[in-house]
């Protein structure tokens, strides 16, 4: 029996027969045409057509009338990758007017072939020895033009405010001044001596960047000079970048996907490809144990329907009908394989995060979060080892059940927060 792989699809038309379209999808990004064989090569072709599985048609809508459209994709038209299904199923059809991407299900037989996440939530938490409160990370601000000294200091301060995770900034690449073997050592001796005072354990994400053939090396000899992290730019590189970086034994540490490019292909509403299938599906799909995406609150700010789509993605069971929606019409299923269950990633919702937000960030995500902040830190007013105080002490207030007003009258650096950013519960 086939299996297939789903795709969703919104297409915007005011006259469009949606039935007819999509039974031009599935067999143009398939078989190519079907009326026009011999019955004879029908019959061998039929395991490659696509099929329609439903559409669903709105005649008014905020911006037009516009479909639902579920195409089933055989699994035997693709390799078993990430570049290969998207090329399948939106490579082409991506350029045909106003339509978007906005869901991907994927067969038990096509996800046996990815490991996803090495660490996930529960290997991240185990790495740091927290397992009880949502992380927290800070950003390394103004990186261009400094050597490793100032970096130093600047990564020291941070580990002081007892944050979690430290991650590179998403545009420090390799340079003279700061090559990454060289602030990798002097970084994770900084998280040394401040882990002396605060007795916390610190990850730190070192941004692998260079040209694609030497990323596996870039990634090693970080690690080798004491990364425990890394920071990669999925989009910029592709998917498959990702699941080869995570797939690889000598590249044992979590790996942190930034979202840089996702701007040019997820805020449409009438192109590109769906948040929750860009930054949580596939991220996780192709191996990020956290995966950093813009919050519904700071200062690039993505709909929270959509920041919860994602967070879905992250942490839904992979194994349940839900996340797969395993199609059956037409002798298809996924029957004989196997469904594996990919761990979970840990959402980072990120950008304009300051200690007043975090009321609202765990209300929204719940603990299986990373709080992470930049000018939330560095810009706090007593400092930036007060910056990471405050967020962790507003991280405590809310577990506790407490206002964080109330919880900022004997903890001066909340309080100076609180002050310069406010509050929103």
């Amino acid at each position: 029996m086939s299996s297939y792989c789903i795709a969703t699809y919104r297409s915007y038309d005011e006259k469009a027969d949606f039935h007819k379209k999509a039974q031009g999808i599935a067999v143009g990004l398939t078989v190519g045409s079907w009326t026009d064989l011999p019955e004879a090569r029908k019959a061998e072709m039929e395991k490659h057509l696509g099929q329609v599985v439903s559409v669903e048609v709105h005649e008014s809508g905020a911006d037009g009338r516009y479909a639902d459209i579920s195409i089933a994709y055989p699994d035997v038209n693709f390799s078993a990758d990430i570049p290969a299904l998207l090329v399948t199923v939106f490579g082409k059809l991506s350029m045909d007017g106003r339509i978007r991407l906005i869901d991907l299900h994927f067969s038990d037989s096509f996800l046996g072939h990815f490991q996803g996440p090495k660490f996930g939530i529960a290997g991240v938490r185990g790495l740091l020895g927290v397992h009880d409160r949502p992380l927290l990370m800070s950003i390394f601000k103004s990186v261009i033009g400094h050597d490793v000294h100032g970096l130093k200091e600047q990564f020291y301060q941070q580990a002081l405010g007892g944050v979690d995770l430290i991650k590179d900034d998403e545009i420090l690449f390799e340079n003279p001044d700061t090559p990454i073997g060289k602030r990798v050592t002097v970084c994770m001796e900084a998280a040394r001596q401040a882990n002396e005072l605060t007795g916390q354990k610190l990850l730190y994400a070192a941004n692998v960047t260079g040209p694609t053939l030497n990323l596996k090396d870039q990634a090693k000899r970080a690690i080798d000079a004491g990364a425990n992290a890394l920071l990669f730019n999925v989009l910029a590189y592709g998917f498959d970048m990702l699941r080869e970086l995570s797939a690889d034994p000598d590249i044992n540490v979590p790996i942190m996907a930034h979202p840089a490019m996702a701007g040019a292909l997820y805020p449409s509403p009438h192109y590109g490809i769906a948040a929750s299938v860009l930054l949580g599906k596939l991220m996780r799909l192709a191996g990020a144990d956290l995966v950093l995406f813009p919050s519904p609150y700071g200062s690039v700010v993505m709909p929270k329907e959509e920041n919860m789509a994602i967070k879905h993605a992250l942490l839904a069971a992979t194994d349940s009908p839900a996340y797969k929606a395993v199609w059956t019409g037409s002798g298809a299923s996924s029957a004989g394989h196997a469904a594996p269950s990919l761990a979970e990633s840990f959402p980072v919702p990120s950008a304009g995060i300051h200690p007043g937000l975090v009321p609202l960030i765990l209300k929204d995500f719940g603990g299986e979060v990373v709080v992470n902040a930049g000018g939330g830190i560095h810009g706090h007013p007593l400092g930036t080892a007060a910056g990471g105080r405050a967020f962790r002490q507003a991280i405590d207030a809310v577990k506790a059940g407490i206002g964080l007003a109330d919880y900022a009258a004997d903890r001066p650096e909340l309080n100076a927060a609180i002050q310069a950013w406010g509050i929103r519960e």
